[in-house]
């Protein structure tokens, strides 16, 4: 199978859409892992929070390989480790068969658009990653027998009406609204992950992410502290919607990594949540944000968007007693290196 470079010194493997490849490929022997080093394969792993991920197995000993088709992910957000003898990088639709020769023993999901710019622009490929993604991964999982790691969302709790959310709440969702496709891709998914479970007998675990930020989120991805960190080192307004009433809780990248490699290794079946349980108004996170990049922009208050959660709190009483976890980085640090990185991009 050739490979083709895509920059920054990588060689990737491109796996066609006619089957060929795959027929010929099956015919191979899986080998068995000769060594103790593990093995983890990260879908979308160019992206955002994936290649924090990346970073963090490499880390801690793990031989990684990285599936990402580029709709979200980066190139940048992976370069530093071209040469990196433990990764390997395929460029993949990971809703197309995934065949990988040799032992993989943990398999993370973290493909998917997951902000509201993405998911408007791109709502099928949004529903075909958690259906379609979701059950290619759980093949793949189930075929190597290892372990299979679910990212899902808050987004499950829709606009909730139990505040703050713990993960026995089944959520208020709009199933045929503008936030629908990715609502209900991952509540697919999470179902999809359960069934996987209970009738294959994959070990498998779910997360649900809260709001989440730091370096390598898109300077235009629509979610709020980009938006907000973008606008204010342009000295433009920071457009709030509705009244900025609404509350968001912010949880570093770092952070929440750590929380999801816990929640990977720990026993636990059930989803938990992870996120800073820190709540604030999104009117008082704008104005934070001006604060600390010493901007000149103005608060322009906008029409609130259909289906905008009114409120977002995690409970994180599970995670802080089975993963022994919690944040730790304060906001203004967090923002702080937040905005260094984007800072050197406008």
């Amino acid at each position: 199978m050739a490979g083709r470079s895509v920059g920054k010194g990588f060689q990737v493997v491109i796996v066609g859409g006619d089957g060929y490849t795959r027929r010929r490929m099956t015919k191979a022997k899986i080998t068995k892992n000769k060594t103790k080093q593990p093995v983890s394969l990260v879908t979308g792993g160019a992206g955002f929070l994936g290649s924090h991920l990346v970073d963090l197995l490499l880390s801690r000993g793990h031989r990684v390989i990285a599936i990402d088709n580029f709709v979200t992910g980066r190139v940048d957000n992976i370069a530093h480790l071209a040469g990196n003898q433990n990764f390997r990088f395929i460029q993949q639709d990971v809703t197309e068969f995934i065949f990988l020769d040799g032992p993989v023993n943990y398999v993370w999901h973290f493909a998917s658009p997951a902000s509201p710019i993405d998911y408007a622009e791109l709502p099928i490929q949004t529903l075909k990653v958690g259906s379609l993604g979701t059950h290619k991964a759980l093949g793949l999982a189930k075929e190597k027998g290892a372990r299979f790691f679910l990212a899902s969302t808050s987004e499950i709790y829709g606009d909730p009406l139990v505040h703050p959310q713990r993960e026995d709440y089944w959520g208020n969702v709009n199933t045929i609204g503008p936030r629908g496709c990715y609502d209900e891709a991952k509540r697919f998914a999470e179902a999809l992950t359960m069934a996987y479970h209970r009738e294959h007998g994959i070990e498998t675990r779910i997360v649900r992410i809260f709001n989440t930020y730091g370096p390598r989120m898109r300077l235009n991805d629509g979610r709020v502290v980009p938006s907000f960190i973008g606008s204010a080192l342009r000295n433009k307004p920071l457009a709030v919607f509705g009244d900025g009433s609404q509350t968001r809780s912010f949880c570093y990248c770092a952070d929440l990594i750590e929380g999801i490699y816990r929640l990977m290794m720990s026993d636990e079946v059930l989803p938990v949540n992870i996120g800073n349980p820190r709540e604030m108004t999104v009117l008082e996170f704008a104005r934070e944000i001006i604060r600390l990049t010493g901007s000149k922009s103005k608060i322009a208050f906008k029409p609130l968007p259909k289906d905008d959660p009114k409120q977002r709190k995690p409970d994180i009483g599970k995670a802080r007693r089975l993963l022994k976890w919690e944040p730790k980085v304060d906001l203004e640090s967090g923002l702080q290196e937040t905005i260094s990185y984007f800072r050197g991009r406008v």
